[in-house]
């Protein structure tokens, strides 16, 4: 279904502007993890469990678009599998990310109370988490139909290869993008038991989520510039300075855009105007969260203006478009029940 939303900074240094001094806390417990002692808080906090949120309505989104097709139809049980396949592959992918990246996390003073390299969960642990997780995810995706079994160790393969991806390459953000953008390929397959007809309508909404993705995770590499390129991982902000990065992620972001469009415009769905609203809302969300980091370029860039441009912004892009399209398919686009 799909990958983990914030990887993609995992071994990263926040709290440091492109080549400034600390601006954010350094240390302490980062953003969207679980306070607690307890084994469902550390695990929870492992995979910062929130970050479910970024991917998991484009999940819905697919099953939607999935509904229009004459034999398709959403039943209760499909959404809790749909739920519990997703949530089960975030958790693979994050928690296998973290152990990839135990040792670079070791390394940075603001990742040392991670999980992993604080010793709150041990390799052992995690990886018990990656396994039962994993089963998890075949078996869901399974008693939702066999093409989404069948399926499942390709999405499951394509996940984890990418916690490798940042070592040798800088197009890693789109590794991850295609990551997430399984999601609503998943949740069509669910609900529909068959590829889309045309071929290319999957892939192009595959590749919508994509490059909303990689936007948004070029933005969030920048203020790891510097801890990039000491630990020799690749990222297209190491790569081409702050000022590529941003130019690079409002590239991507209207890409994403008109790839969300074109679904519409080719007719591919019978979408009516609150799919299209949903559009408008993203254009603003993602113009907003491009405008909140156009300090970047004079390193002034602040971790909490990050945090709110990455988290927020783009949780509110993912379920506004999937409300609005619901809300489409329901009283305007569709006509009639899912």
């Amino acid at each position: 279904m799909s990958g983990p939303a914030e990887e993609g900074s995992d071994s990263r240094q926040e709290g440091r502007g492109s080549g400034g001094p600390p601006v954010g806390p350094a240390a302490g417990r980062e953003g969207q993890t679980i306070a607690g002692q307890s084994l469902a808080a550390r695990y929870a906090s492992l995979v910062k469990l929130p970050h479910t949120l970024f991917a998991l309505p484009f999940a819905g989104l697919g099953a939607v678009l999935a509904s229009y097709g004459e034999r398709s139809a959403v039943r209760p049980v499909m959404i809790v599998w749909i739920v519990v396949a997703f949530t089960a592959a975030r958790f693979t992918a994050m928690a296998f990310n973290r152990i990839v990246d135990r040792e670079l996390d070791a390394r940075n003073p603001r990742t040392l109370g991670r999980e992993l390299p604080s010793g709150r969960l041990s390799v052992s642990q995690a990886a018990a988490g990656v396994a039962g997780s994993s089963a998890v995810f075949v078996l869901a995706s399974f008693l939702l139909n066999p093409l989404c079994g069948w399926l499942s160790p390709l999405a499951l393969g394509w996940i984890l290869f990418y916690s490798y991806t940042k070592r040798f390459t800088q197009w890693s953000h789109h590794v991850l993008g295609l990551a997430l953008g399984i999601a609503p390929v998943g949740g069509y397959l669910a609900v529909s038991g068959s590829w889309s007809r045309p071929w290319y309508t999957l892939p192009i909404l595959a590749a919508a989520v994509m490059f909303w993705v990689s936007g948004f995770d070029v933005i969030y590499s920048i203020q790891d510039i510097e801890f990039d390129r000491a630990a020799g991982l690749h990222s297209i902000a190491a790569r081409l300075g702050t000022r590529g990065a941003l130019v690079s992620a409002r590239v991507f972001h209207a890409i994403a855009v008109v790839l969300f469009l074109a679904i519409h415009l080719l007719g591919l769905f019978p979408l009516g105007p609150l799919y299209l609203a949903g559009i408008v809302v993203m254009v603003g969300l993602l113009v907003y969260e491009n405008w909140a980091v156009r300090h970047a370029e004079s390193g002034g860039l602040d971790l909490r203006v990050i945090d709110r441009a990455f988290f927020q912004s783009n949780i509110a892009v993912s379920i506004s478009l999937f409300v609005l399209t619901l809300a489409d398919r329901l009283f305007a686009g569709g006509g009639s029940a899912l």
